[in-house]
């Protein structure tokens, strides 16, 4: 069994600090690979001597512990770097999303009270410069009046902006103050901020602590039985919570070797999976749903994959045959990424399609019903309440009430099920059931009956409707070179896995590239829920009414 702690301090070792972290990395690991992105490598002793240079410089320039340090850096040595030299002198990483536009940016900088930014001129169609120009025309202005510095890194970056400028003012910081300031920092210290996507709701700045957040990372690297021997391929952002903790710390914690890609088309990405040869891969599955389209695939080896949820790209005997009947994952930001899973990673009988697995060490986790606030019992729905000295410290800038109830419970707003066994079965968000001519529908149920009739993500939503209500809609996604899809027989498919009124009525092929998406890169769901109001009812059949 793995071990594991319900506690952050369990008197076993476990350095609980990023700065003790990467310390222990660094001297036991420190010629083995942290990170490959693309071209770049960085060992760990790379990560520990370039993260003392930058922490170095954030000293010289006034930053210590509790300053509020944004990073706008993609996937790469850069972020990894800035987020461990933040993190060593106490100061606070807030990572924002290099989608943000200027306004998004200029929102986030306000709000976090942001002191120094660091981060990367542009990326692909990025340009940060601009749009920090935009978004802060001059610092100490009205509209970010806390924010002092930006260092960026890149070609064409004014001399006062750049990261080599911010750097060499730490020369005369010597080693000994480092040391200092390190030593200072403690578990109970704010670590990172991240940013919920703001898809339903403003974005809310999720506070997590140094030592529950590494405790909880240890926990859910001894259920995944990862260690140093781990090759891990994600396609998360680091700039969201999957990212961050679950990918990037849960890999220092590990001291095994991170792999990521920022090549803009599928060959690169490829390239550097062949050549890296991750034993797990981890993120996204429609985001590497596209790679098996491109030409190259066939002759790809891929088979030092063992396991993973990217299952597209899964090697034949490690795939499932059917994804739904391996336990899910659930991971939010407040939660410090997964809080429901299992170590069970095989396929599982129909009974438990769409299980959850269980709570992760140290959560409490009840499935309430929102009228009588009282636990439901096994197979009725409810709404997943959350405690534990794992769960973040709380919105920044907000009160406490905003986060949780008198009790210290999270309400989740998300609709769960538990089954006899103990197990979690997701239903939805609160705000998303669909509600059909009296009958309600999940849209997740509906999303896993179209993966497994078809093989392809869809989002389902429901659509506004005079006479039913709300009617089932559904964008299912059509990668580039996939063969023809015909919604008719993907309607017959569906007949046999779901009740007559879930059956969508209104059908929506589209290309990954013609999918509604909010400057974060998340789903715009107003702008789909829209587009398939517009769509004609694709069902004519009396039958499918129910």
């Amino acid at each position: 069994m793995p071990v594991t702690s319900a506690v952050v301090d369990a008197g076993d070792g476990l350095p609980l600090t990023v700065p003790a972290l990467l310390a222990a990395r660094a001297a036991e690991r420190g010629g083995h690979t942290l990170l490959v992105c693309d071209d770049e490598v960085l060992t760990y002793a790379e990560a520990e001597r370039r993260s003392a240079e930058l922490a170095k410089a954030l000293l010289a320039a006034g930053a210590g512990k509790g300053t509020h340090v944004g990073l706008l850096h993609p996937n790469g040595a850069a972020f990894v770097v800035a987020w461990l030299a933040a993190a060593r002198i106490g100061a606070v990483t807030f990572p924002f999303s290099t989608f943000s536009t200027a306004a998004e940016l200029r929102g986030l900088l306000r709000g976090a009270d942001i002191e120094i930014l660091l981060g990367a001129r542009s990326h692909r169609s990025h340009d940060h410069l601009a749009k920090l120009r935009e978004a802060v025309p001059e610092f100490g202005a009205t509209a970010v009046p806390a924010l002092r510095r930006v260092a960026l890194d890149g070609p064409d970056v004014p001399a006062d902006l750049s990261l080599a400028a911010l750097t060499a003012g730490g020369a005369g910081i010597g080693d000994a103050l480092l040391a200092g300031v390190e030593a200072a920092v403690r578990p109970a210290d704010r670590m990172v901020v991240v940013h919920t996507s703001g898809s339903t709701s403003s974005p809310k700045g999720v506070v997590h602590l140094h030592g529950p957040l590494i405790r909880h990372m240890a926990n859910l690297n001894a259920i995944r039985r990862i260690d140093e021997h781990e090759v891990c391929f994600s396609n998360s952002p680091f700039f969201w919570i999957g990212g961050f903790a679950f990918v990037l710390l849960g890999t220092v914690l590990a001291g095994g070797t991170l792999v990521c890609s920022n090549a803009p088309d599928a060959a690169g990405v490829l390239d550097v999976l062949e050549r890296t040869r991750p034993t797990l891969v981890n993120g996204f599955a429609a985001s590497v749903a596209h790679l098996p389209a491109d030409p190259s695939f066939a002759r790809r080896d891929l088979t030092s994959i063992r396991r993973g949820n990217l299952w597209p790209i899964l090697p034949g005997g490690v795939r499932p045959a059917d994804p739904e009947l391996r336990h899910n994952m659930l991971g939010m930001t407040e939660t410090g990424s997964v809080c429901l899973l299992s170590a069970d990673e095989d396929d599982q009988p129909e009974h438990r399609r769409g299980s959850f697995g269980r709570p992760a060490p140290g959560f409490e986790a009840r499935v309430v019903d929102p009228v009588r606030l009282a636990d439901c019992a096994p197979g009725e729905t409810g709404e997943l309440w959350l405690r534990g000295p794992f769960l973040m410290e709380g919105y920044y800038g907000r009160e406490r009430a905003e986060a949780f109830d008198a009790d210290s419970w999270f309400h989740t707003g998300d609709l769960f099920t538990t089954d006899a066994d103990g197990l979690f079965y997701f239903h939805g968000r609160g705000g998303e059931m669909i509600k059909t001519g009296g009958a309600n529908v999940s849209p997740r149920e509906v999303e896993a009956a179209i993966l497994a009739a078809s093989g392809l993500t869809a989002h389902v939503v429901g659509v506004d409707d005079e006479t039913r209500g709300q009617i089932v809609a559904a964008a299912v996604r059509v990668p580039a070179g996939h063969a023809p899809v015909d919604p008719d027989a993907l309607r017959a498919g569906l007949r046999s896995r779901l009740s007559a009124y879930k059956v969508p009525r209104r059908l929506l092929l589209l290309r990954d590239d013609e999918v509604p998406t909010m400057s974060s890169g998340k789903l715009d769901l107003p702008a789909l829920k829209a587009r398939l109001a517009g769509t004609p009812d694709t069902v004519k059949d009396r039958s499918l009414e129910g």
